[in-house]
C-alpha cells in the first residue's frame, strides 16, 4: 500500500512511476508465495491482500486513464465487470455475512494481466491487450459470483 500511495506523487510514466509500480506489483505477488511457503497464511492476512489489491488498482486507474485514450466499447465492457463485482461482494454479504474475496486461479492470472497491461502501452495496441484482459477477467468475475453463491471456494 505504502508503494501504490507513493505512486500518488509521480509523474506517470516517469522513472520513478514504473519504478514504484514495479515494486508495489512484485510485493504483491511475493507476500502471498512468502506466506504460503512459510505457513503464515491467514484470514486477515488475505483481506489485507485484497484491501492491497484495491488500493493500486485504484491508484493506477487515477493515473493511467487521464493519461491513456481508451475506446469507448473497452471503458463499456471494464464497467460491466466493475458492476458483476460489485453484485458479487454484495451477495457474498447477504449470502454468509461477511466480506467476500476468493483469490481463484482465474482471478490472479486477471490480476497478473492486469499489471502487465499498463507495461505493454505503446508496444501492443490497447485495443487487443485490452480485450484479452477483460475477456480473462469477466470469466474471473462470473465465476467467483458463481462459487461465492454456491459456497465453493
Amino acid at each position: 500500500m505504502v508503494f501504490s500511495a507513493a505512486i500518488l506523487l509521480c509523474p506517470v510514466f516517469s522513472p520513478a512511476f514504473w519504478g514504484l509500480y514495479i515494486s508495489a506489483g512484485l510485493s504483491d505477488m511475493l507476500d502471498g508465495a512468502l506466506a504460503r511457503k512459510f505457513n503464515a497464511v491467514s484470514h486477515s492476512g488475505e483481506k489485507l491482500d485484497t484491501a492491497a489489491d484495491v488500493v493500486f488498482v485504484a491508484v493506477c486507474l487515477i493515473k493511467l486513464l487521464p493519461a491513456v485514450e481508451l475506446p469507448l466499447w473497452l471503458l463499456v465492457w471494464t464497467g460491466m465487470i466493475a458492476l458483476i463485482r460489485i453484485i458479487n461482494v454484495i451477495s457474498g454479504f447477504a449470502i454468509r455475512k461477511q466480506f467476500v474475496a476468493l483469490h481463484t486461479a482465474v482471478g490472479k492470472l486477471t490480476g497478473a494481466l492486469l499489471f502487465v497491461l499498463p507495461l505493454t502501452i505503446g508496444l501492443i495496441p490497447l485495443s487487443f491487450t485490452g480485450g484479452i484482459v477483460c475477456a480473462v477477467a469477466t470469466f474471473a468475475a462470473i465465476q467467483e459470483g458463481h462459487f461465492i453463491r454456491t459456497g465453493r471456494e
